[in-house]
């Protein structure tokens, strides 16, 4: 079955053929490392961990690089503000980045290579830049010239025309043309700088995009180049200009862009109180996966806008599913081995599905949705050990592709597995004896601990509290 994916540059869905199947070669602009992760980067991070993890369940043998820029104007000025070197505060988020993708469950890529660390490359290649006529120096600067290079404005589908007075545009006497964006900047007083040909100075936030992804991938057109929506114009379109100009080839043959995150129907800001990091997710919900399922339920291209009620409502249906993996544990089919290779009907029909939203342009919504029938298949066959034991199997698998795991908030330290089955049966007992009190007394007590039971017909059996 083909997979299909919706390409920025083109406008529309487009079956995905790798240029050298089944090897696929992705970039992602990762984060700036000047504060701490929003949860708009986390469904950045999530989002596009989800499709190469899914490419890779396909078949295709995945290459993912995602930079980190740890040299920008961003940064210099909030250390600046902060009265600490620059040096310090890029180690403090890089540390903190790496912590938010531990707690996000999602893998390093195979290459996060840090601009600093590539300058020798930027510098040669901006001076290739040049040589070719794409780009000028002046006083100390490096510009790219955007009329150089026919095809500017064709990812943002824009004109130049339309850029000019469309956009703010930074205005520099040394600069041919307003719309001219910096290749290499030269250095103020007291800011960071590398020697280059053109004096000290360093990289522009583009350039290091485009040096970085064809390195660490090794090609010089990309499977796919992909980012969040509001770097389409000027980052991407900047990106896409000087390396086809340098290599004279397309830059990727897919753009994937993911659509913007807001705070009850609010842009997220400082400033408007609304800022809410990922460390900041945690301390309130102490579960990651609920945001996470979150992200699932909007098309990644779509605009996706948070709230309590929504994270809410991910915690219900979370539960949904875990109720009934836990419902699942006490099944005990009589052909464990052969239960592996057979899978009843209507369960590999959900399972088909599943792959079928997923291969249509990564389509979560639709993928969730085959979860809950699958769910709620299972509820209704409960009874059917075997049937249920492949719902089990088949749910595991789903949710593992959609990242999500049911790891929930840790058991109260003092209280073991075994004293959990403990108190289960003095409750059990109790029941027995018609001391109700005394059940209820002991059900209560593993609740505040972070432990709900569930009384069905094959016996009770316990989970954690989301």
């Amino acid at each position: 079955m083909p997979i299909f994916i919706y390409n920025s540059l083109t406008r529309k869905k487009e079956q995905f053929i790798p240029l050298n199947n089944p090897q696929v070669k992705i970039y992602t602009c990762g984060v700036t490392v000047y504060d701490a992760c929003h949860i708009g980067h986390a469904r950045s991070l999530f989002i596009f961990d989800l499709m190469r993890r899914y490419l890779k369940f396909r078949g295709f043998k995945v290459s993912f690089v995602r930079n980190i820029t740890d040299i920008d104007d961003k940064i210099i000025n909030r250390a600046n503000e902060l009265k600490i070197d620059w040096k310090d505060l890029v180690a403090k988020y890089i540390a903190s980045y790496n912590q938010d993708l531990e707690s996000l469950g999602i893998k390093k890529a195979d290459f996060e290579p840090r601009a600093t660390e590539n300058i020798v490359e930027m510098i040669k290649y901006i001076q290739t830049l040049v040589d070719k006529g794409f780009a000028y120096a002046a006083g100390g600067d490096v510009y790219f010239n955007v009329r150089k290079f026919s095809g500017y404005g064709k990812l943002s589908g824009q004109s130049i025309d339309q850029m000019e007075t469309g956009v703010r545009i930074i205005s520099s006497d040394l600069k041919h043309d307003p719309l001219d964006f910096a290749l290499w900047k030269k250095s103020k007083e007291g800011e960071p700088f590398w020697d280059s040909p053109w004096g000290c100075g360093r990289p522009g936030w583009h350039i290091e995009c485009s040096v970085m992804s064809q390195k660490f991938l090794k090609t010089q057109t990309l499977d796919i180049h992909a980012g969040g929506r509001d770097l389409i114009f000027p980052h991407h379109e900047n990106e896409l200009a000087q390396s086809e100009s340098y290599t004279g080839k397309p830059f990727a043959k897919y753009w994937v862009h993911h659509g913007l995150l807001t705070i009850n129907a609010q842009k997220m800001s400082k400033s408007l109180g609304n800022f809410i990091t990922i460390k900041d997710f945690i301390a309130k919900y102490h579960n990651l996966e609920l945001l996470k399922f979150f992200f699932l339920s909007a098309h990644y291209g779509h605009p996706i806008d948070y709230s309590d009620v929504k994270i809410q409502e991910a915690k219900q249906a979370l539960q949904r599913i875990s109720i009934f993996l836990d419902k699942a544990k006490l099944a005990k089919p009589g052909f464990i081995g052969s239960m592996l290779k057979i899978i009843p009907k209507e369960i590999n029909f959900l399972r088909k599905k599943f792959i079928v939203s997923l291969d249509d342009d990564f389509n979560t919504p639709e993928a969730l949705a085959c979860v809950f029938e699958l769910v709620n298949l299972g509820n209704k066959n409960i009874a059917k050990a075997n049937f249920v034991f492949s719902a089990k199997l088949v749910l595991n698998e789903m949710l593992k592709i959609l990242g999500i795991s049911l790891k929930a908030v840790k058991i109260d330290a003092e209280i073991t597995e075994d004293e959990i089955k403990l108190k289960i049966q003095g409750r059990v007992d109790a029941k027995k004896n018609k001391d109700y009190v005394l059940a209820d007394k002991i059900r209560k007590e593993l609740e505040d601990q972070g432990i709900i039971l569930e009384d069905t017909k094959n016996g009770t059996t316990w989970r954690k509290k989301l």
